[in-house]
């Protein structure tokens, strides 16, 4: 008699021909349909040769974003995004038809941009320049995601790619009436802690005549760069962390008077340092390099708010 081998029973027959093929990235791409593969690389193929197109500008973008304190937090965007659209793939759909209107009008909103800081270049700022084309260029990017993967798949990756609009620099008109609004908000809330801590105040608008030392609540103070950074970090940790529509509004619009509350106990902090040791402190650490601490600071009030939030969602 001879000796049978033991037959395989059909999950191990399939697990055997899957270890087969390979569970890599390759292995994965290999698999998909021949129409999706392309769908992909043509998206793919038209990111790089945009990116290729606007690479002198892309670049001034970095270097202006590296010189400048509000817009530092750009050149992450795109990562951030890239990270974004890997840890949800899964539920990303697969690549389909072409959406004619989207790409049409992502594509119109690109050629409007670019067209105007070509008609505008010698009128605008270089920060305003270099907005237009971030616009342009993050419009044609998803103009591609239309084009190639279609309108399912750009709603199912809605917020990776939306959230590249952070490339953007924010407009000098738009920087100028935050500032203004962050001052006399923050200038307001100083006076309110001032009094509540029964410091003698003289108020003249956003001038405090305080023991010892005049303090002006400048525009430097205006502290609008932790406001907006704390402003996308909520977005994101919205998304992340909450399900709920409604909870994600209420996490993102709690920033708003978070950044209010930061600023105003800044200022009390300088104000209350000058006044008890010594007026040399506004010089301190606490003035000139004290936006990180209070950045961080102001993060502990925002992840209680937003486990708060979750918690609710469980119940």
């Amino acid at each position: 008699m001879t000796k049978r081998e033991p037959t395989k029973s059909g999950e191990e027959a399939l697990a055997s021909s899957v270890i087969g093929e390979g569970t890599g990235a390759w292995a994965t791409w290999r698999r998909l349909p021949r129409p999706e593969r392309l769908r992909i690389s043509g998206g793919f193929g038209w990111i790089v040769v945009v990116t290729l197109a606007f690479v002198q500008p892309l670049t001034r973008l970095m270097l202006h974003a590296a010189q400048s304190e509000l817009h530092s937090y750009i050149p992450l965007v795109p990562l951030v995004a890239c990270y974004l659209l890997f840890i949800q793939r899964r539920t990303l759909l697969a690549a389909c038809r072409s959406s004619i209107g989207g790409t049409v009008v992502m594509g119109g909103i690109g050629v409007a941009a670019l067209s105007a800081a070509i008609a505008f270049r010698g009128s605008l700022s270089i920060n305003d320049g270099l907005a237009l084309m971030a616009l342009a260029y993050v419009s044609f990017v998803a103009a591609a995601g239309f084009l190639f993967l279609g309108s399912k798949w750009m709603a199912a990756a809605a917020f990776p790619v939306a959230f590249l609009i952070f490339m953007v620099p924010l407009p000098d008109g738009v920087v100028s009436w935050l500032e203004t609004a962050s001052v006399l908000a923050s200038a307001d809330l100083a006076a309110l802690f001032f009094n509540m801590t029964g410091t003698p105040l003289l108020r003249d608008g956003t001038v405090f005549a305080l023991p010892t030392i005049v303090l002006r609540v400048a525009r430097e103070c205006s502290g609008i760069h932790s406001s907006w950074v704390l402003f996308i970090t909520s977005l994101v940790a919205s998304h992340l962390f909450l399900e709920s529509p409604w909870r994600r509004i209420i996490l993102v619009a709690f920033v708003i008077p978070l950044g209010i509350v930061r600023n105003g106990f800044r200022i009390l902090v300088i104000g209350l340092l000058c006044v008890n040791v010594g007026p040399h402190m506004i010089d301190s650490i606490f003035h000139r390099r004290g936006g990180p601490f209070f950045f961080l600071l102001s993060l502990v009030p925002l992840i209680v708010f937003m486990a708060w939030l979750r918690r609710q969602e469980q119940w």
